[in-house]
């Protein structure tokens, strides 16, 4: 059910997005863009790594995250006293503490590449290379979004009928291979896939807003 309901979002998201270009390329005079011409095909191509740089940095964010969390848990067993035995507490509040602080500070880096490379590529080489770098990212952006929603979704899956008893069932292999692919499935269905929802309306949106400054 949440896998389909992703591909809800991504659908709204592109919809929007392309709404929001069209009103961009009217704000500017760009009807219609040409895509023979060099800065427009300039902007496609960077709009196109857009939804990869974005897409890295949330998993390698998600991955820094989980080995921190990994770290204070190995501690907790190492210096609270019965704690493997089960006669001690953990320190829940300190893990809270990692994966909410986690989740602030890991997305501002992604969260202002948003926001600023549309402003760079619209003031560094103009108003169609922005039209071209939007329309790259959107289409790119929808891709991935659909491949990480229902590849992360087929890993985790994947798990859960292998822990169900086939193909060897909990311990075999074919799990320790499946848990592999959860953990990168995860992020992919969760975090990356999702942002790119996210990425596509918020480029177009900070387009939109500063379309007259570009005109």
């Amino acid at each position: 059910t949440a896998a389909i309901g992703k591909g809800f979002a991504i659908g709204s998201a592109a919809l929007t997005a392309l709404a929001l270009f069209s009103a961009y390329t009217q704000t500017v005079g760009l009807e219609p863009i040409d895509q023979t011409e060099s800065r427009v095909l300039i902007g496609l191509f960077l709009g196109g790594i857009v939804p990869f740089l974005i897409a890295a940095l949330t998993m390698k964010a998600v991955g820094r995250a989980a080995f921190r969390m990994v770290n204070e848990v190995r501690r907790q067993f190492r210096e609270i006293a019965g704690l493997m035995e089960g006669r001690a507490k953990p320190d829940t509040a300190r893990c809270v503490e990692i994966a909410t602080g986690a989740a602030l500070k890991e997305m501002i880096v992604p969260g202002l590449s948003a926001v600023v490379i549309p402003v760079l590529v619209g003031y560094v080489l103009g108003k169609e290379a922005l039209g071209g770098l939007l329309a790259g990212a959107t289409l790119m952006g929808v891709f991935l979004a659909l491949m990480m929603a229902n590849g992360g979704g087929a890993w985790d899956n994947a798990k859960k009928y292998i822990e169900s008893g086939h193909l060897g069932g909990k311990g075999s292999d074919a799990h320790k291979a499946a848990v592999v692919g959860d953990t990168v499935g995860d992020p992919f269905k969760d975090t990356s896939g999702p942002s790119m929802n996210i990425l596509i309306k918020l480029m177009s949106v900070v387009s939109l807003v500063l379309a007259p400054l570009f005109r």
